[in-house]
């Protein structure tokens, strides 16, 4: 993909990336603190040195805070000066391009609530609807800096309303990919791989993501969501997709296709790569012990589905676990409903039970009406009154 395509990486999100893989592993701080300094000095970012000392228990250097705090004042001061100039000699759009100047910088330094404030003035202003979206995507790419989930969805909800009054191609599909990263942040798989998979054509978002990293989300999302046979069309057969694989994701394809091709053992081995990424990942480390908990139980369904019944060794032996591992495993799953199966102890099998498609969907269709005439009673009670 062409990266030149993508906007500038303002603010940078490499480096709270970095400082989040510290806050999560703290033995990690001796390799990766020249690189977040590094980062911060390039790119003058005084408010969020301020901030990650305080966070992570860094005693300030009062010789670096002084430089950035000169080279924040001198930068501010020049852009001060280019808006007076404006406001007093040129016309609304050299005013408007002065201040987005200064919002900016203010961006690619953290200056979190100066930057917001700037913005919403800039909004205020007659803007072309282009110029609108990209004020927003800004304010999305902070939110995602500091993880500021109210302020990404606020701003996400301004961009879907802008976007349907007439956004351009290029925005349309940054949208995808912003609103993409927070559904899977907030654990909705579902509309996170339905809207990845749209953009892996497209991509050019390279301000928040590498492609590479877009396309390991994309796998990630779909392992968990989606059948076996779309993963085979919309994944394994994606042209785009098995480029990167192939090229700089070899762990992220032995993960898609093991489980696709039944190799149970190296699909197994590809977990606990997977959950080693998920764990100091900004977006996943939530979900974690649940991805795996899901993708291990779409593993034994599959398995499974392939008999009536079969030995608790077959199952061990094509997982490459011990037997008392399996069985435990399976019991867990089975007694929490999430595995249509019962294990014999004494033979040492493990029967399946086709479940009856037409009396589950009735079940479901009693428990669902139960809930909406509860709904119902607890509405008219309030309307009574």
């Amino acid at each position: 993909m062409a990266g030149e395509q993508g906007l500038p990486k303002i603010p940078n999100l490499q480096v709270a990336e970095l400082k989040f893989r510290v806050q999560q592993n703290p033995q990690e701080l001796e390799h990766l603190k020249a690189d977040i300094l590094k980062l911060i000095e390039e790119d003058d970012m005084l408010p969020f040195y301020q901030l990650t000392c305080k966070e992570l228990n860094w005693k300030e250097d009062a010789t670096l805070v002084e430089k950035l705090e000169a080279k924040n004042k001198a930068e501010l001061e020049i852009l001060d000066k280019k808006i007076s100039d404006t406001e007093a000699n040129l016309g609304e759009s050299d005013i408007r391009d002065a201040y987005m100047a200064k919002g900016e910088y203010l961006c690619k330094i953290g200056d979190k609530d100066a930057c917001l404030s700037l913005f919403r003035t800039i909004l205020d202003k007659s803007l072309a609807l282009g110029q609108k979206l990209d004020v927003v995507f800004y304010c999305i790419r902070l939110g995602l800096f500091y993880m500021d989930t109210d302020l990404v969805e606020r701003n996400l909800d301004k961009a879907k309303g802008l976007v349907e009054k007439g956004g351009d191609w290029d925005r349309r599909n940054r949208l995808k990919v912003y609103e993409g990263v927070f559904h899977m942040y907030n654990r909705n798989f579902e509309s996170a791989i339905d809207l990845f998979l749209d953009a892996v054509s497209t991509f050019t978002s390279t301000e928040i993501m590498s492609y590479d990293e877009f396309v390991r989300y994309t796998v990630y999302m779909a392992m968990v969501t989606l059948p076996r046979v779309e993963i085979k069309s919309k994944v394994i057969d994606n042209d785009e997709i098995q480029q990167r694989l192939n090229c700089s994701l070899p762990d992220t394809k032995q993960y898609v296709t093991s489980l696709y091709e039944s190799d149970y053992a190296s699909f197994f081995e590809s977990l606990f790569d997977v959950e080693s990424f998920m764990k100091l990942d900004r977006y996943l480390y939530k979900h974690y012990r649940y991805y795996i908990k899901e993708v291990r139980i779409i593993a034994y369904s599959q398995i499974l589905q392939s008999y009536r019944s079969v030995t608790l060794q077959y199952i061990a032996d094509a997982f490459n676990v011990s037997v008392p591992f399996i069985d435990k495993e399976l019991a867990r799953f089975i007694a929490a409903n999430r595995l249509p199966c019962k294990i014999n102890k004494v033979r040492g099998i493990v029967e399946t039970t086709r479940p009856d498609s037409k009396n589950y969907q009735y079940q479901q269709l009693i428990k669902q009406g139960d809930h909406l005439l509860n709904k119902i009673q607890k509405l008219s009670r309030v309307i009574n009154l």
